[in-house]
């Protein structure tokens, strides 16, 4: 079995002493992306893919609507959580700033994306996220890899207690199952960090969640009947949530985990934690360009549609470097993140053993 690979302390990576000498070396990769013209926005490129974001869920309204109290509300629960999904990475882009420069409009779009949309708070997942960017698979600073009902490393699964190590023993296998409560859990934290003092604006975050679940909610049990409305909310909930699990956790996990005390210059933090998932426009499509993890970590404000040409100057300029660079297919991006999760929960079960 392969042991999950962390990187040690104060061990340089290949090139690292080649970059201590020559300088930043991701101040020379900017330098050439921007030379290319790669940072500029592309507002045709959004207000295309959000207004057919936007006609899809028109649509699944007005179908749910037409459809009244029948068991065919099922099919538009399947099309809902594709939607969601897709509002999900139209929120990514917005708190990236890659849609508009300036921050208040950003910010605005977020909070009616995330929020009313959605149902997932703005200000809460931004935190989340901001300091899973700045040190991805960092144990103690990516919250991506804090422990909770999965563990990330055999370190946290030896301190595992309770249902963390019950759940971590078999986590590979329960994996996509318990992705599909993972849009009811953003849900669940969203109301919850309400009471954080980091959230900032608490009243409005509020305001729009509670206004989503009014309608949300309301809709589901005024057109349909109690038991439809129970399995149309399990069937959209649950297959939303999948599809958030299968676009964000190729990305990182089965990559390197970085230990405290780790020396990492910017763009070997990114590079070697990320993975970018092959697979043409339908992988583009699915994953809203986090395929290209590894320019996005990189350059986060970039727009989705330049990190294919991104991607190739990335390459080369590791391969230059002697930076390893990872790609996979989607499938097999998947079987590297269960192996990981499998692997890191050996010792819990050599335990029970």
């Amino acid at each position: 079995m392969t042991n999950p690979v962390v990187l040690p302390v104060n061990q340089p990576m290949q090139g690292e002493r080649k970059e201590r000498r020559s300088g930043s070396d991701f101040s020379e990769l900017s330098r050439r992306i921007t030379e290319a013209g790669l940072l500029r926005r592309r507002p045709l490129y959004y207000s295309v893919r959000f207004g057919l974001v936007a006609f899809a869920l028109a649509g699944c309204v007005g179908a749910f609507v037409a459809l009244g109290d029948s068991w065919s509300q099922l099919f538009v629960a399947v099309a809902l959580a594709v939607v969601f999904g897709q509002l999900g990475l139209a929120a990514h882009d917005l708190a990236h700033q890659q849609v508009f420069s300036r921050r208040r409009l950003s910010e605005m779009g977020g909070l009616l994306v995330a929020d009313l949309l959605l149902g997932m708070s703005y200000g809460w997942w931004m935190n989340k996220h901001t300091r899973h960017h700045a040190n991805p698979n960092h144990e103690g600073k990516d919250p991506d890899v804090a422990p909770d009902i999965l563990v990330w490393s055999r370190r946290q699964a030896r301190n595992a207690r309770g249902l963390p190590r019950f759940v971590g023993k078999h986590q590979a296998a329960l994996f996509f199952p318990l992705l599909t409560l993972e849009g009811l859990n953003l849900s669940f934290n969203s109301f919850r960090a309400l009471r954080n003092p980091s959230t900032k604006r608490p009243v409005l975050e509020g305001t729009l969640l509670l206004a989503h679940f009014l309608v949300y909610l309301g809709g589901l049990f005024a057109v349909l009947s109690p038991a439809k409305a129970l399995v149309f909310l399990a069937v959209h909930q649950g297959l939303f949530g999948i599809y958030l699990g299968s676009v964000f956790a190729p990305n990182h996990k089965g990559m390197p985990m970085i230990e405290e005390g780790t020396r990492l210059d910017f763009l070997r933090r990114q590079v070697l934690t990320s993975r970018n998932v092959r697979g043409g426009v339908l992988v583009d499509i699915f994953m809203g360009g986090l395929n290209y993890q590894i320019e996005h970590h990189l350059f986060p404000s970039m727009p989705t549609p330049a990190l294919a040409r991104a991607q190739v100057i990335t390459e080369r300029y590791c391969a230059e470097l002697g930076v390893p660079y990872h790609q996979a297919g989607l499938i097999d991006s998947h079987r590297a993140a269960l192996r990981h999760l499998r692997s890191v929960g050996e010792p819990l079960r050599a335990a029970e053993g």
